[in-house]
């Protein structure tokens, strides 16, 4: 390892090895937040069957909570039965059957790390990404001179890439 002579070397260098550490993660990440962008429409998802049995003379909304359908929505009532977009409820057997689109499995676990909240096993990966993300953001500012072409023409990039966000976050 090259020794340390001051910030700029240890902010490459830390920077360098991060980089490599974070590249597998960095894969996930990118493949998982892509797909979540889409996560309202049917892209790469597959119908799953669904027959389950719930608590009998559940109303609409616990029904809606136990199939976790978005947009659960009741259309009619007939007979006890209960029809709803993709399958029915029967309220006096507690029978459902339902039709589901999902991501394959591999995906799924993909997304549920990208959203993992902080009381979940997950959470500390996605505050160490975070940070580490962060820290790729401060450090690459050391990755060349600041009297150099280079480093002058990411100071013009980085103030249009801050503008360019500003604006979408506000539009």
């Amino acid at each position: 390892m090259a020794e340390i002579k001051n910030t700029r070397t240890f902010m490459r260098i830390v920077h360098r090895y991060l980089g490599y550490f974070m590249a597998g993660i960095m894969t996930v990440y990118a493949v998982s937040g892509v797909l979540l962008v889409y996560r309202d429409t049917d892209v790469l998802k597959k119908e799953k069957n669904y027959e389950k049995v719930f608590e009998k003379n559940l109303d609409e909304k616990a029904l809606g909570k136990e199939i976790k359908i978005k947009g659960f929505e009741v259309e009619k009532t007939e007979n006890g039965i209960l029809y709803f977009k993709g399958g029915t409820y029967n309220s006096a057997t507690g029978e459902a059957k339902y039709v589901k689109k999902e991501l394959p499995y591999v995906l799924d676990k993909m997304t549920k790390l990208h959203k993992a909240p902080s009381k979940e096993k997950l959470g500390g990966l996605n505050t160490l990404f975070g940070i580490s993300l962060f820290f790729f953001v401060v450090s690459s500012f050391w990755m060349f001179n600041p009297k150099s072409k280079a480093f002058k023409r990411g100071m013009i990039f980085t103030g249009i890439g801050l503008v360019v966000s500003i604006i979408l976050l506000l539009i």
